[in-house]
């Protein structure tokens, strides 16, 4: 009998959207719901779009520096070469979600919920998920400057040939986090690192910054 694997792996489920209607950005609006839907090579930027609902949607090569998704709901939803200088969602919903090939400076989207999320190939300034509940995350060749997971809620994330130069896990709670093949510069919070899977080499580079936290003093 195969060895059951001690750290559970995202469920992500496989993002699937055919016939969908050419919508037309220019007519959407805050707290409306869309369904079913592309917008292509579209210039959302600093549009009022709060409280709006997308589900069978797809944003392809569309700009969005200051569009404001504050407590936006997207289902189904991929976004593909999206380009956001600033992107705000904050307190959004996310589920079977897909971000692929997308530039994003900053990314405020603290106390969002999401589930069943993946971003792949995919460049960031800086993550803002403080307070956020993450179920089944996937970030697969991504490069972020700085991930923000201050009280968050994380379980079953996954990070794949992806660089982080620095992690916030202050007040987080984890559970099957796998950092195995995540490069990592700088941890803050590592006291919190209880509920996350991590390499041998990692937990060197760990080892002074636990001592720390701990009042170990190391001398040769």
């Amino acid at each position: 009998m195969a060895k059951k694997a001690a750290t559970a792996s995202p469920l992500v489920n496989a993002l699937i959207l055919e016939n969908l209607a050419e919508g037309d950005a220019t007519e959407l609006q805050a707290h409306e719901s869309y369904d079913g839907q592309r917008f292509e090579a579209s210039d959302l930027s600093d549009r009022d779009l709060s409280g709006a609902s997308f589900s069978e949607c797809e944003f392809s090569a569309v700009e969005a520096n200051g569009a404001d998704f504050r407590s936006a709901k997207f289902v189904e939803t991929r976004f593909e070469k999206l380009n956001a200088p600033i992107f705000t969602a904050p307190r959004s919903n996310l589920r079977d979600v897909s971000f692929e090939g997308s530039r994003l400076g900053s990314a405020e989207l603290y106390e969002s919920t999401w589930k069943s999320v993946r971003f792949t190939h995919c460049r960031i300034g800086y993550l803002n998920l403080r307070g956020a509940h993450l179920q089944d995350v996937l970030f697969d060749d991504c490069l972020i400057d700085e991930l923000d997971l201050g009280a968050a809620t994380a379980n079953r994330v996954s990070f794949t040939n992806t660089q982080v130069n620095t992690l916030d896990l202050t007040r987080a709670t984890l559970a099957n986090v796998d950092l195995r093949a995540l490069e990592l510069r700088h941890v803050a919070g590592v006291e919190h690192l209880k509920g996350a899977t991590i390499n041998s080499y990692q937990l060197a580079e760990f080892a002074p910054m636990l001592a720390a936290h701990l009042g170990i003093v190391l001398e040769e």
